[in-house]
């Protein structure tokens, strides 16, 4: 059994993983502002965390064998209507929230066997989309610290990256809210169909598990096709 920690674990991706980790015999540690749909998972302890707030990271005793940061936002806006500070929320909630929650973890992540780390970008980095350019940017940091973080822990310590496309989860509600919107979202990939929390949970179960031990400082692409096809 091993022990994960999930930073944004009450609700979408973090949830679903939070899940299948307990269908598989691990133990999890939620972290996240309200229980959310944790609260009823075996093997998961959910501690109160605020990943932007100004409190301390919560102490966590023993070994940690992986984390995954999977707080996000999505504010889509011309760039000229973009503040800094709306730069800087994004800054705050992607990237530097996934380092303050590395460095607090990675005394933990180093009495770990096999350790592994996972961060989450979007798929709009690559393929670069007009109104994205406030979370592009941050998230595109996230993927440079993937590489960085890659290439300073190898060999102890695994780190790589998932970039999904638009998921259907609370975050995305208001950009899926109408049969039309999800309609047209499904059609900009060649799977036409939109993926769910569990799709990429799966990728993020993947990278935190044995299967994955020859996989460092990635960044792939849960997306339906949409960043590599046409």
């Amino acid at each position: 059994m091993k022990t994960m920690v999930i930073v944004g674990a009450s609700k979408g991706i973090g949830s679903a993983l939070a899940q299948r980790l307990s269908n598989a015999g691990h133990s999890v540690i939620a972290l996240s502002r309200t229980e959310g749909d944790t609260c009823d998972i075996p093997n998961v302890r959910s501690l109160e965390y605020d990943a932007i707030g100004e409190g301390d990271f919560p102490f966590i005793e023993g070994s940690v064998d992986g984390i995954v940061y999977c707080p996000g936002s999505i504010n889509l806006k011309p760039f000229i209507r973009l503040t800094e500070k709306e730069f800087l929320t994004d800054l705050n909630i992607n990237l530097l929230g996934s380092v303050k929650t590395i460095q607090s973890l990675l005394p933990n992540l180093k009495e770990a066997e096999d350790p592994s780390i996972v961060l989450f970008s979007t798929v709009a980095v690559q393929t670069g989309m007009g109104f994205h350019s406030s979370i592009s940017a941050a998230k595109g940091a996230v993927e440079g610290l993937t590489r960085a973080l890659a290439a300073e822990f190898a060999p102890k310590i695994r780190v790589n990256c998932i970039a999904p496309s638009l998921t259907d989860t609370s975050l995305a509600e208001r950009l899926l809210n109408s049969e039309e919107k999800r309609v047209a979202v499904a059609g900009r990939n060649p799977l036409n169909k939109i993926g769910t929390p569990d799709d990429v949970a799966a990728m993020a179960e993947f990278l935190l598990t044995g299967g994955s031990r020859w996989i460092t400082g990635q960044i792939l692409h849960v997306d339906g096709g949409m960043g590599m096809l046409r």
